[in-house]
């Protein structure tokens, strides 16, 4: 994720955040205004309904979760010997695409002084700039033996600002990493390790902030005292409201750590200033509702991008140092309403905002110190996604970046702010002839008349479009954009003929910050008018038909596509959902698990709200199955998922499978097939190892070609 967007994302990234095969992965804004009822019929209503579901579960949950996880597995084993065969073709048929684009990997370079330090199978290494010295070893994972994983790999890497020391972090799996310190002097040591780690960043050489993740939750910044032979950590940073969530990032310039405590709906920023390290933290402003932003620092002048302003997109804005509260920022630069911001670069005298408008992506670059005139560069038509590389030198004025889109890989390209040019970097990345696809953007009217935008691709010389198979992708939560990167799985089925579809609905981040808040909170259902509209659209112009059609979603984007399932079902045939969010009701009443305080910004808390209350119950997923035609539906699940818990997916599963019975008997409706793939180990992320994941898109092909009779 971006460095300064992605610290904004990060906070609003919620437990049902979306991820995918081929790369790895957020949402938030304003807290609910409505008022508390002190009604007693609704509070009755909703803690009744609450209690039932919670003193069942509390009484017999382990035993009705592990006979239900029993009978699954049984149900699984019978039903998926029809598909072993597809499934076995596919493994091959993906392994053998996938190698193609294996090696198409980035690893940034950290420049120190003399030395510069990167990563690679592995170890970590560091050398002389400009040397013909072999690298040094300083630290490789086979040294650690704390590690109970081969699939542990390296995450971040950070430097004492006089390499005395090193820290990393090593992911063992997506919700928990260790930092573990190297001395480098005089050779490289082991000195400490630091478990659940989420952020780092040093502040001296002797001194390391740092956050830990517990349960999903980031409540306090520590520091790490690193003074001869003898360690120890002090609490600098307590956060008490457990809505917000706490992380450290540092200014590209490196003057400051930012002590970041961010909810989905507000932020609040603390300095930690490296040249005065004796000197506590101080605040640059206390949160305000609705409010979020972020701190960056430009010659004793503070550049904060923020939601803050006469609109409701981002701005730039500039304070000095010794005033740094709200009253005092000035706007450097606004982001037009319907434009989305997806980064800024903080360069030594230049500033560039990376941007997306009427699906194109742009360049705005201006001098800092004369930031009324702005240059727009338009990136190549055919890129969808951007993702900077690390441009960790702050003095350079060259900004580095990868343009991708679902049928070319990531391209790494170089933009010089002095020449105003932009080149492309040979690094041995694998292409594609983007000529044999074709791509479309249509525009789907949805119930109340808004626009939906719909990116559409397929091979070029695809004919008889309406007798197509048809996969569509949904997300539509957090203002997190819909995934649109490179998947090299994906080549697949665009190479055997199917159209991909991906449906920007509302709830995403697509359109900038309005778009998500057009569906959130109370609006919730919108984003499932909008899907259904973007499906019907599809077909009314040709692309396929209901009986060629799929939906796939990971994530929060289950609740969209079970809701359709239930309110749609003869829009598609089958349905690929991952670790998705299916009972929303039962989730945000119950605040004992882990991540619902924090949720509440983006669902609302159905305990004190009846309008809201209602409004779930209207839309969850679980709350509506009921008899009648169903799309098959095939659900992979993680038995060590943190945020979607596995026996919600069972009782989902039981209730839906139950209740297409119930319709077949009193119908000629055929029965739909509804499969749980329970995958041990694993968490919400998916499978860590890629031949796993392999036979995991292996088994979601197989299903839907089985399904659509392809």
């Amino acid at each position: 994720m971006h460095r300064v967007v992605g610290t904004l994302q990060k906070m609003r990234s919620g437990i049902h955040q979306c991820t995918h095969f081929a790369a790895a992965p957020y949402s938030w804004f304003r807290t609910h205004s409505g008022t508390r009822s002190g009604s007693r019929s609704f509070f009755d209503l909703a803690r009744n309904f609450k209690n039932l579901e919670m003193e069942k579960n509390k009484l017999s949950r382990d035993f009705i979760d592990q006979e239900l996880l029993n009978a699954e597995l049984k149900y699984y084993k019978s039903k998926s010997h029809k598909y072993r065969k597809l499934q076995d073709w596919f493994k091959k048929k993906l392994e053998k695409v996938c190698n193609q684009y294996i090696s198409n990997s980035y690893s940034p370079v950290i420049q120190m002084k003399d030395f510069e330090y990167f990563e690679e199978g592995g170890c970590i290494y560091r050398r002389r700039q400009n040397g013909d010295q072999i690298p040094e070893v300083v630290l490789s994972l086979d040294q650690l033996q704390f590690l109970q994983t081969t699939e542990a790999q390296f995450q971040h890497i950070r430097v004492s600002p006089n390499q005395k020391y090193l820290a990393s972090s090593i992911r063992t799996s997506s919700d928990e990493s260790t930092c573990v310190v190297v001395k480098l002097v005089p050779k490289p040591e082991v000195v400490h390790v630091l478990p659940r780690t989420f952020s780092f960043e040093w502040g001296t050489d002797n001194s390391l902030f740092y956050t830990n993740l517990e349960k999903l939750h980031s409540h306090q910044a520590l520091k790490l005292l690193l003074e001869g032979a003898t360690t120890t950590s002090e609490v600098v940073y307590k956060e008490n409201d457990p809505r917000f969530f706490v992380e450290l990032a540092s200014t590209k310039d490196g003057r400051f750590i930012t002590i970041n405590s961010n909810s989905k709906n507000s932020s609040e920023v603390w300095l930690f200033d490296r040249m005065y390290a004796q000197v506590n933290p101080r605040i640059v402003q206390e949160r305000v509702p609705g409010v979020i932003y972020h701190v960056e620092h430009w010659r004793n002048q503070l550049y904060i991008l923020t939601n803050c302003g006469a609109t409701e997109e981002y701005r730039l804005m500039k304070t000095p140092i010794s005033s740094p509260g709200m009253k005092s920022w000035q706007t450097v630069y606004a982001v037009k309403e319907g434009t989305k911001l997806i980064d800024m670069e903080l360069f030594m005298d230049h500033c560039i905002m990376i941007l997306k408008y009427s699906d194109h992506l742009y360049l705005h670059v201006f001098s800092l110190d004369e930031p009324k005139t702005v240059k727009c560069i338009q990136l190549p038509s055919w890129a969808c996604v951007i993702e900077s590389e690390d441009n960790l030198k702050y003095e350079t004025n060259k900004f580095s970046f990868r343009l991708s889109s679902p049928v070319q890989p990531p391209v790494s390209f170089l933009y010089s702010i002095e020449g105003d040019e932009l080149y492309i970097q040979e690094d041995g990345s694998e292409t594609t002839n983007t000529m044999d696809y074709k791509v479309t953007c249509l525009k789907a009217p949805s119930m109340d008349g808004t626009l939906i935008p719909i990116t559409v691709f397929h091979k070029t010389t695809l004919n008889k479009m309406n007798k197509k198979p048809l996969l569509a992708h949904v997300y539509g939560a957090y203002g997190i954009d819909l995934n649109v990167n490179f998947k090299p799985e994906q080549m697949v089925l665009l190479e055997d003929g199917w159209i991909l579809a991906y449906c920007h609905v509302r709830g995403g981040g697509e359109l900038g910050l309005s778009w998500h808040k057009a569906s959130r909170l109370d609006k919730k259902q919108v984003g499932v008018y909008d899907l259904e509209a973007c499906l019907h659209h599809l077909h009314s112009m040709g692309y396929s038909n209901p009986r060629r059609t799929a939906l796939t979603a990971n994530s929060a984007g289950g609740v969209l596509a079970g809701s359709l399932c239930n309110v749609s079902p003869d829009s598609i045939r089958a349905v690929v959902l991952r670790a998705p969010f299916l009972d929303v009701l039962n989730t945000m009443l119950d605040p004992s698990l882990p991540l619902t305080i924090e949720e509440q910004e983006e669902w609302g808390d159905p305990l004190s709200d009846q309008n809201l209350f209602k409004c779930i119950q209207a839309y969850c997923p679980y709350q509506n199955i009921k008899p009648q035609k169903y799309p098959s539906i095939f659900i992979t699940a993680y038995q060590d998922d943190q945020r979607v818990p596995l026996s919600g997916l069972l009782r989902y599963t039981r209730k839906l499978r139950d209740a297409v019975a119930v319709n077949a008997y009193n119908t000629t409706d055929e029965l739909p097939n509804i499969i749980l793939d329970i995958r041990p180990g694993g968490d919400h992320f998916g499978q860590s190892n890629w031949k796993e994941s392999i036979h995991e898109v292996a088994r979601h092909y197989a299903f839907l070609y089985e399904e659509l009779e392809l």
